[in-house]
């Protein structure tokens, strides 16, 4: 069995005790968005794609929401909001304020921002990019 992890991120320290990996959750928009293609090819870690399978995420070490202009309802963020606030430890946010030849509008970055600032006063992690999110869970590996 791989020797218990523990990983550092802007001072904040996490151990994972009993487990060969960390896994994560990739939660966020289904619709057309290419995020995970970005994302999975450069991940160190396990992951639970909901987008192809029937894996919860109930034994993931982190929850993953990315939200995108591609996005079509806004079920999404409630779920965020209540995630950072019942599993703050293991929640994660990401707005990809452009994809393709959509964007979100100054209005709407605004709020995204906002949205951010909840997560993290929850004590949930507001990572400002996709490349972020993959050096924090590779940092887990």
């Amino acid at each position: 069995m791989k020797k218990p992890c523990t990983a550092k991120h802007k001072n904040l320290y996490i151990r994972i005790e009993n487990k060969n990996m960390a896994k994560v959750f990739l939660g966020g928009v289904r619709e057309a968005s290419a995020w995970r293609l970005k994302v999975i090819p450069k991940l160190k870690i396990e992951y639970t794609d909901p987008k192809v399978g029937t894996d919860t995420q109930e034994d993931c070490d982190f929850l993953l929401y990315v939200i995108t202009p591609n996005m079509i309802g806004f079920e999404l963020i409630p779920n965020l909001i209540d995630a950072s606030n019942k599993k703050p430890e293991k929640t994660l946010y990401c707005a990809i304020f452009e994809e393709g030849s959509k964007a979100f509008s100054a209005h709407q970055r605004k709020s995204l921002e906002a949205v951010g600032k909840m997560v993290e006063r929850n004590g949930g992690r507001w990572l400002k990019s996709l490349d972020e999110v993959v050096d924090f869970l590779n940092s887990y590996e």
